[in-house]
């Protein structure tokens, strides 16, 4: 089979991604993002000056993955205000860009609410713009120390759950330095088993129709010289009757407060091969992704997508014969239909456990969760 083998563990190149990074040039403020989808054919950067722009690489997936959605919502907001714009209309347009990601919501209004305070005490916008930009970055700066928290937790869980080592894990979609302020987050567990040595295989899912997981995750592996081998998502239930796979590990886009796990569409599959095979299913994602405003998982509203993404196959940057600038190669008929949700939703009796900077809540019980997230908001405010 294809696939791409280790290389030393002593590996010191850096690992993580710039996907997003705040500068001041003389013209004014912007924020620089890596356009996720040019890779991994090429890395190229997007400029955004105001928060139409930013709306626009947020809904092309240019910028994606839930904690750096949130990260790059304060940040929209600071840009904002910071250039004078109006905040607020920045912020409802910001927050209303992908419904189903709770982290870009709660960092819009993370921002925004700064922002607000900081106009309350003095009436200074510009004092005001410099509150919100702080709120960003301590926003950015709290996902990367999470992120680390969580790999950390992630591989104890893994040790407790499978002791010896020598870890085959399967992942789904993205969740790596791309979609984080640190190394991210079901990535960040399988990375740091790699580099205890603890880590056999990384299974990447392929991830359709926007290929994630064979664009992105597998950059991401590579750049870490960690063992990985690509797979389409059907070919997953092959993987687990051969008892290939030890442990899934995915991360999650919103958490009702029931335990149900929105995540990349393909993921309630997995858990319910993993069920059934008895495998471990393990949820990672920050405290920020627990939604308590959402009571259950058939109150998450599930983005759907274009019909084109399925209809069509557009590789990155390559050029194809009989193809529109821009567009895809038709691999249905013209007219064709096609049902694309962005996410669907595992219940809370198929997660082994959630994986939290604060805390693994295992089993997965509203109360528990809640209980995390308790702790996480007395951290927050002590």
């Amino acid at each position: 089979m294809a696939d791409q083998y280790a290389q030393t563990g002593e590996d010191s190149r850096p690992t993580e991604i710039p996907a997003l990074r705040w500068e001041e040039p003389p013209e004014g403020p912007v924020l620089v993002l890596l356009d996720q989808t040019r890779l991994p054919a090429e890395e190229v950067e997007l400029v955004c000056t105001d928060a139409p722009a930013l709306v626009e690489a947020i809904r092309s997936l240019a910028v994606r993955g839930a904690p750096l959605l949130g990260i790059a919502g304060a940040y929209g907001v600071a840009l904002a205000a910071v250039r004078g714009f109006d905040v607020d209309d920045a912020a409802d347009a910001l927050a209303g860009a992908r419904p189903t990601a709770v982290n870009l919501a709660v960092g819009v209004r993370r921002a925004q609410s700064a922002y607000r305070a900081g106009l309350a005490k003095g009436g200074d916008v510009r004092q005001a713009a410099e509150a919100a930009l702080a709120a960003a970055r301590r926003l950015h700066q709290e996902d990367a120390e999470a992120s680390g928290r969580m790999a950390e937790r992630g591989l104890a869980l893994l040790d407790e759950l499978l002791p010896g080592g020598g870890h085959r894990i399967l992942t789904h979609c993205n969740t790596g330095s791309l979609v984080s302020g640190g190394e991210g987050t079901a990535f960040a567990v399988a990375l740091a088993a790699h580099r205890a040595g603890q880590l056999r295989r990384l299974w990447v899912d392929e991830t359709r129709p926007l290929l994630q997981g064979a664009r992105l995750t597998a950059y991401e592996a590579a750049r870490s010289g960690m063992a990985y081998t690509l797979l389409t998502d059907n070919a997953a239930g092959s993987l687990f009757a051969a008892g290939e796979v030890d442990a899934v590990l995915i991360g999650a886009d919103r958490i009702a407060a029931d335990g149900s796990v929105a995540n990349k569409v393909g993921s309630y599959p997995l858990a319910v091969l993993a069920r059934y095979h008895h495998v471990p299913f393990i949820v990672v994602a920050p405290v920020t992704t627990v939604d308590p405003d959402t009571p259950d998982g058939a109150s998450i509203e599930v983005e759907q997508r274009p019909g084109h993404e399925v209809t069509e196959v557009t590789a990155p940057q390559m050029p194809v014969a009989g193809a529109e600038a821009g567009g895809g190669v038709p691999v249905a008929p013209l007219g064709t239909q096609a049902y694309n949700p962005a996410f669907d939703v595992t219940p809370p009796e198929l997660v082994t456990a959630i994986v939290t900077e604060e805390g693994v809540v295992s089993p997965v019980t509203a109360k528990a969760l809640a209980e995390v997230c308790a702790r996480s908001r007395q951290a927050t405010t002590g």
